[in-house]
């Protein structure tokens, strides 16, 4: 008899532990953490088939809050830890929890080789730009000049651009989101569920105690509409109070129009998540500095395209090497092919 979940019968509240949420009031931690617990009823997937995975950090307290399985590991390792569990594991579904500091500084080589491994697993990496837990300081997506703890003259690191570096690691699906705007979170989160390969998406985490504000251009209602542009596959890139502005290329260079002023919707750039180049200005519009003007800050799934997951080759590689040379001897492996007979004179 199965023991599996009916997920068809659950709700957001059955996603939910007994244990006291231990973030500072007010964190966006909340807000994800609301969203996921909401989304994972809908994806299919048995609570006993479900993994979240953590390092260190803020965030990183994510799996006590969900009542699935879980692991808060070490610092850095949620992505080599989920990858073995993947590997063994297949079919369950797992998700990786990180920060800017924990997946991009001392996890940095972890996060890129599991990207270009392409595991079927669903990395969220909680964004906001500052190190939360050690009280402060600057962190690897900290902007240039920021003054904090650790930066008492402002930093002068060049800041990482998380999903310019996942498109540099050919990651599969590359998407950003924010803790502020639940449905679009909601709509992320399914979308990183239903891709087959490793899922990154960079959610705007607001870190209300050390780096308040730092994302209050996209998330406050005065300020978002001309300063975000939601990108959905097949439609154009309008954005603005009414939709009444666009991005159009100019080449490679994308450029603001205004369809009131006379501009063409027929000449808006179409979003196209297969397009890998298009993809690639997408995630550095707002950085680059060969760009005129004040660009909007993009929002949504970037890149999206099939590629074999590892664990998926592997099966298939082992199974090959079965039927060709038999099951292996792990006696006879640790022995080796070389062996010496001590003769007594």
């Amino acid at each position: 008899m199965s023991t599996a979940t009916d997920t068809t019968t659950l709700t957001a509240k059955d996603y939910a532990t007994n244990q006291d949420v231990r973030w500072c009031p007010g964190c966006g931690d909340y807000s994800i953490l609301a969203q996921a617990q909401k989304v994972m009823p809908s994806i299919g997937v048995p609570k006993e088939n479900i993994v979240f995975i953590s390092g260190i950090g803020c965030s990183s307290r994510f799996p006590y809050y969900m009542n699935t399985y879980g692991i808060h590991s070490i610092h850095g390792r949620a992505t080599a830890i989920a990858s073995g569990l993947k590997a063994s594991r297949p079919e369950l579904s797992v998700w990786i929890i990180s920060g800017d500091g924990d997946g991009l500084s001392i996890g940095g080589n972890h996060t890129i080789h599991m990207l270009r491994r392409n595991f079927d697993v669903n990395f969220l990496l909680f964004n906001n730009q500052i190190y939360g837990l050690t009280k402060g300081q600057y962190s690897p997506t900290s902007e240039e000049n920021k003054v904090t703890k650790s930066t008492p003259w402002g930093s002068i690191d060049h800041p990482f651009n998380p999903l310019a570096l996942a498109m540099g690691a050919d990651a599969s699906f590359v998407a950003r989101s924010m803790d502020r705007d639940p449905k679009h979170l909601q709509t992320t989160l399914t979308r990183s569920h239903q891709h087959k390969g490793t899922s990154f998406v960079e959610i705007y985490q607001n870190c209300n105690i050390f780096n308040d504000g730092t994302f209050e251009l996209f998330t406050e209602k005065a300020t978002k509409a001309d300063n975000t542009l939601f990108v959905e596959q097949g439609k154009p890139l309008l954005f603005g109070a009414t939709q009444n502005k666009g991005i159009k290329l100019d080449g490679f260079k994308p450029v603001i129009v205004n369809l009131d002023e006379g501009a063409s919707i027929d000449d808006v750039w179409v979003h196209d998540e297969k397009d890998f180049y298009k993809a690639q200005i997408l995630v550095r519009m707002f950085d680059n500095p060969n760009l005129e003007g004040h660009l909007p800050r993009p929002f949504g799934v970037f890149y999206d395209i099939d590629r074999p997951c590892y664990e998926d080759v592997m099966a298939y590689q082992i199974q090959e090497a079965i039927e060709k040379r038999g099951k292996g001897n792990l006696d006879k492996l640790l022995r080796g092919k070389e062996v010496w007979e001590i003769v007594e004179n």
